[in-house]
């Protein structure tokens, strides 16, 4: 998707049978914010519903960022943009978006990738949004409380 604007907000799909993607959906929550950032599972019906041209089977593979205008980073890309989002870590998103940062915010990445690999949940990400009708169980929406 290419689009263009400002950004002025970020929603973040992320995979929510990864302990490390959902452990980092609880920092995010708790960082000061330079702009609003929503965390919605990947694949997710409400993930559909929101952004219905999105490969939904892609996100759960890679990060995927959505901004307010449409723009769409994936990846590397998307981690640096999730950092540029907080106050105490745009200075660094700025600086790993340089030639001479870039292979570190890559370095991070697939050191996360494969930490991720190795303990998420062997689960049916996302089957129950695909059963008509079906409803979801209790989840942690934006409101749960931060672990400390």
């Amino acid at each position: 998707m290419a689009a263009t604007g400002a950004v002025r907000h970020l929603t973040v799909l992320y995979d929510a049978d990864c302990p490390l993607c959902v452990h980092i959906r609880h920092w995010l929550l708790a960082q000061p914010l330079l702009l609003p950032i929503t965390l919605v599972p990947a694949a997710s019906w409400e993930a559909r519903r929101r952004f219905p041209r999105l490969d939904h089977a892609a996100t759960l593979r890679e990060i995927t960022v959505v901004g307010n205008s449409g723009q769409v980073w994936t990846g590397t890309d998307a981690f640096i943009v999730c950092l540029w989002a907080l106050a105490e870590h745009r200075t660094k998103a700025d600086w790993l978006a340089t030639p001479a940062g870039r292979p570190f915010a890559r370095a991070a990445m697939f050191t996360a990738s494969a930490w991720r690999q190795a303990v998420r949940s062997e689960g049916q990400p996302g089957a129950v949004e695909e059963q008509p009708g079906a409803v979801e169980g209790p989840g942690c929406d934006d409101q749960c409380a931060v672990p400390r």
